[in-house]
């Protein structure tokens, strides 16, 4: 799926404001009660929703329900072999910083209190990486997440799907080309500013994290970096909703 445009000179081809091809499987993981695939250009993570029915300790006897990710890559995502975290006996500060988001992101949208005592952890592996992994793990995750959510419907674990809204992220940045929407790495490594976008199908914010990788950008700039990731929002949001039209019940 991808946001029409004349093209401009990126590595890729695409238009500034075109998305990479986004494609979101579901039902990849045979044991997960959701779980999908998604792919946006040659970036490629598995996202698996798994459900318990208890809540860490200093949420027990409130009510609440609870949502968490962990993410990794694994050795060969990237160009050479990295080392697998679990054989270093800890989580790199990147890993830990990501997975915090992805959380964050999807309790935003999520009414935890319906949920009642039960914990949904997200797991996002990165099999292939090519540039905005986080952002792929949060579009992937909560497609995820709905899909488990479900699954607790239809085995009359709850009444409803607890989620308030959609949520979604796409990375932007600006380049020599100006402001560009989703960011591979070839463009990502020597963009002049980045941000991602953290963003609800209502039009409100989760998160934007945004940095100036050489000299600092101005309001203006900023603004044509948010109207890009509204737009591209929108052909996530589109591609989350033909996900779960097409997952198996």
């Amino acid at each position: 799926m991808s946001v029409s445009g004349s093209l401009s000179g990126r590595p890729s081809g695409r238009a500034h404001d075109a998305l990479r091809t986004v494609s979101i499987e579901p039902g990849v993981s045979h044991h997960a009660e959701g779980s999908v695939l998604i792919r946006a250009g040659r970036t490629e993570i598995l996202c698996s929703a798994s459900v318990e029915s208890r809540v860490p300790g200093f949420l027990r006897g409130q009510g609440l329900g609870w949502v968490t990710a962990e993410y990794g890559m694994l050795p060969r995502a990237t160009h050479k072999r990295g080392q697998r975290e679990a054989a270093r006996g800890q989580q790199s500060g990147r890993s830990q910083e990501i997975q915090r988001l992805i959380g964050r992101s999807l309790r935003a949208v999520t009414d935890r209190r319906a949920m009642g005592e039960m914990s949904i952890t997200v797991d996002c592996d990165v099999l292939n990486a090519d540039g905005g992994t986080r952002c792929a793990a949060i579009t992937g995750g909560w497609v995820a997440l709905h899909l488990a959510f479900a699954h607790l419907v239809r085995n009359r674990v709850l009444a409803a799907i607890p989620l308030t809204g959609m949520v979604a992220a796409v990375s932007c940045g600006l380049t020599d080309q100006g402001a560009v929407l989703d960011l591979d790495y070839v463009e990502d490594s020597a963009a002049q500013a980045d941000a991602n976008f953290v963003l609800t199908d209502a039009g409100t914010i989760v998160e934007i994290q945004a940095s100036a990788e050489q000299a600092p950008f101005s309001e203006a700039q900023f603004a044509d970096l948010h109207a890009l990731a509204r737009q591209g929002a929108g052909g996530l949001f589109a591609a989350q909703r033909a996900s779960i039209e097409r997952s198996p019940a």
